[in-house]
């Protein structure tokens, strides 16, 4: 991973100097099935997703991160469907961290092109960068790609795995394997005889399997397109223990931290003697890390671990970044002013041409911005390890087990097949459990722990102060508009990088170069055709640690974008969807979209005084998704009464999960549009806790109107869809509501919400 890190030039665009920087040997290299290694007496494997159990038994591999979003139901009727089970008579498991459940699919799309150009250099990009994937073993749950990424080969799994197993039950019953069925655990003959599967699977598993293998049409399927009962329901209604901060294990000791607020900065002086005198307290432990400078505190009981932390006293460093927000905010606007130039990954015609010769009254401008943004999960930080004897053992609610194995063995002075990493359910992770920080303390702390294993709880409150935020971005923006329709369009967004935030957490010495699509994805990747259109992203310093947050740059460049689009079209003297629909002409997924949103929205029917629509639409994650949002004037202040959303998909597997997961999206948008931000005083964190970084409350929640496409040919992403043009949309509709034209997030600065 080092030497291919070394020398990749464009970190998070999937673009590797000179070709894939790794030779054919390392990207033809299969990675062996981990399963093997972990089988209970009479247990079989037929591939990295399929366990047969003595008893005939079947367990599905599930191994992306199960927090909310039902992947682990999806992954599993992957498997079920083309194995000819059904999947409530299946047992599904995340399973071991491993190269053998890479990734492809979540860096096929990071160079620098949108997702529906088809040119050679873009072809050969998605081709190089999903390559990338597999070679490094990239087991990542995120940029709604697992799906995406298991439609081919978990659907192979399955019908791999139902091949053999027939196969080898063919010697058994004297009849051919196309003559046999599946029927609970046994296959059967149609003269009646059957064989349970768990005795002829050891059999099935020494076969040498065919080297292709058709799959079902999907006019055949029972279970995909179908909506199905999620497989995690019973355990969270029933609250099994589940979650990471459920975990309980014999002799387990409990731990805390508590870390620099000044994020990145260092420790002055300290004095831990108070809290190590205090009852129950084991031991304190200072923390030097990548990801942060601290204490940990080992105890006999959470409470006292974190009444510990209290009371040790500490002088902090200063912050290596502004001491406030509006300082902070400064650097941001200067840049996106400046004379900085930055990466344009779009840059059509002659921008600087077109604007030379405009009449003034042709021209507008308009500058925006949008603040930090935290997390905020459900489930705080948490993480349980356990290190003796040379070996370490995590128990983690994470989105990347194959990075925090290799992370933590670092940590632990180890190799990385002598750590084994557990993933548990996560209690939201929105991108935030993507990282390796609360990982990397739970290691330190179990090394200090004499072999007992140390589950490490954050509180509300360090969660809060101590994020990998969603960075701040400005934009400086202009058009010229003539004849109903933008002549030009230049934007300029400044924000920092998060890839290389992100790098210097998790590799902090690696260097991390090149240009990051993150600056404006959302913005220049959209299927409009201007004729002199420029979409230029400058990377701005800042240290405040960012990361990925629910649909990463989408989130700010998509309010942006639909925003300022809105201001073009009242300048163009245009309705906001007649103009989208001019502009994306050459692009029909687009155009089916925004006519059926009109369509379903009622978009060009009068509404009563005190009500008003705005609508927004965003390409992301290779989803097409138009959103309209209807609010009125109440009493107490603007409600949301009802969004409409039409997402092009290309294939929803299971509708009761598409729809649920681009309404929580919405409702994740909507949260942070209305009142979220993040903001700093004295270097420090200004937010703690829910009661000052609140989101949307049920009483608040609209009313959904969800219509799913299929028609495009690419299998599109689900999870993060919702949220970029549920932002826009709101800002659209309060200005029509209004006459207000708010620039900056959180809208509540300049409206109230009821």
């Amino acid at each position: 991973m080092g030497k291919i890190l070394r020398r990749t030039f464009l970190i998070g665009t999937g673009l590797v100097a000179g070709g894939l920087a790794v030779g054919y040997y390392a990207a033809s290299r299969p990675w062996p099935n981990p399963l093997e290694d972990d089988l209970a007496e009479g247990e079989a494997t037929l591939n990295p997703y399929v366990i047969v159990g003595a008893d005939g038994a079947i367990t599905i591999i599930a191994p992306r991160a199960e927090m909310g979003q039902g992947v682990a139901t999806t992954l599993a009727a992957l498997v079920a469907e083309e194995l000819g089970v059904p999947l409530d008579a299946v047992t599904i498991e995340h399973g071991p961290a491993s190269g053998a459940y890479y990734n492809s699919a979540v860096l096929e799309e990071s160079g620098p092109f949108p997702v529906f150009a088809e040119s050679f250099a873009a072809e050969a990009t998605r081709s190089v960068s999903g390559k990338l994937g597999e070679v490094l073993g990239l087991q990542i749950t995120g940029g709604s790609s697992s799906v995406r990424d298991g439609f081919d080969k978990m659907r192979h799994a399955g019908a791999m795995a139902r091949h053999l197993l027939l196969a080898a039950a063919s010697e058994h019953l004297g009849a051919t394997p196309a003559k046999l069925t599946i029927e609970g655990r046994d296959i059967v003959s149609p003269d009646g005889a059957r064989v349970s599967i768990g005795k002829i699977a050891s059999a099935a598993a020494v076969l040498t399997p065919p080297a292709e293998i058709a799959l079902k049409d999907p006019k055949d399927w029972m279970i995909l397109g179908r909506s199905q009962k999620r497989v995690d329901l019973h355990a969270k209604v029933t609250g099994a223990p589940i979650f990471g901060i459920d975990v309980d294990l014999p002799g387990m000791v409990y731990g805390t931290v508590r870390m620099n607020p000044r994020l990145g900065a260092g420790i002055r002086s300290a004095d831990t003697s108070a809290a190590e005198a205090m009852p129950g307290v084991i031991k304190v432990v200072r923390l030097d890390t990548q990801t942060g400078t601290g204490f940990g505190v080992i105890a006999k009981n959470t409470w006292a671990a974190f009444k510990a932390a209290e009371a040790i006293e500490v002088v902090w460093e200063e912050a290596p970044y502004p001491a406030d927000t509006e300082s902070i905010m400064n650097v941001f606007r200067e840049t996106a002013a400046g004379s900085w130039n930055g990466s344009s990954y779009r840059d059509d015609g002659d921008v600087e041409l077109a604007f030379a010769d405009a009449p003034a009254d042709s021209v507008i401008t308009a500058d925006y911005e949008v603040p930090y943004l935290a997390h905020a999960t459900m489930e705080p930080m948490n993480a349980t390890a356990q290190f003796g004897n040379g070996e370490l053992t995590i128990w983690a609610p994470n989105q990347m087990p194959t990075i925090l194995q290799t992370v933590c063995a670092g940590i632990a002075g180890i190799k990385s097949d002598r750590v084994t990493v557990n993933t548990t359910y996560l209690g939201g992770g929105f991108g935030r459990r993507g990282e390796v920080d609360f990982a990397i303390y739970a290691t330190l702390l179990a090394m200090q722990a004499d072999g007992k294993p140390v589950k490490v709880t954050w509180t509300r409150e360090e969660d809060m102060t101590h994020d990998t935020y969603r960075p701040a971005a400005v934009g400086r923006f202009r058009a010229r508009v003539a004849d109903g329709v933008p002549q030009a369009l230049d934007m300029r967004i400044a924000t920092p990088s998060i890839m290389k935030s992100m790098g210097r957490r998790i590799f902090p010495s690696m260097p991390m170069g090149g240009p990051e699509r993150l600056l404006t994805e959302g913005a220049f990747d959209q299927p409009y055709t201007i004729a002199n259109y420029r979409v230029t992203g400058i990377e701005t310093a800042m240290a405040v640690p960012v990361g990925s947050w629910r649909s990463v740059g989408n989130s700010f460049n998509a309010f942006f974008h639909e925003c300022f689009l809105d201001e073009i079209a009242a300048k163009a003297g245009q309705d906001p969807i007649a103009l989208r629909l001019k502009l994306m002409a050459n692009y029909p997924l687009a155009v089916a979209v925004m006519e059926k949103l009109a369509g379903i929205s009622h978009w060009d029917e009068a509404l009563p005084d005190g009500k008003a629509k705005g609508v927004a639409f965003t390409l992301s994650f290779g989803s097409w998704v138009g959103e309209v949002v209807q609010i009125a004037q109440a009493p107490d202040g603007i409600r949301i009464e009802k969004v409409w959303a039409v997402a092009e998909i290309g294939r929803a597997l299971d509708p009761g999960i598409v729809t649920a997961q681009i309404e929580s999206g919405i409702v994740f948008g909507l949260s942070s549009a209305i009142g979220q931000a993040i903001t700093f005083s004295d270097g420090m964190v200004s937010q703690e806790n829910f009661y000052d970084y609140d989101a949307m409350r049920i009483s608040q929640c609209p009313q959904f109107e969800v219509a799913i496409l299929e028609n495009s040919q690419k299998l599109g992403g689900v999870g993060e869809i919702g949220t970029p043009p549920s932002i826009p949309a709101l800002a659209n509709a309060v200005h029509a509501l209004t006459g207000q034209r708010i620039r900056s997030l959180p809208l509540n600065r300049e409206v109230n919400f009821a």
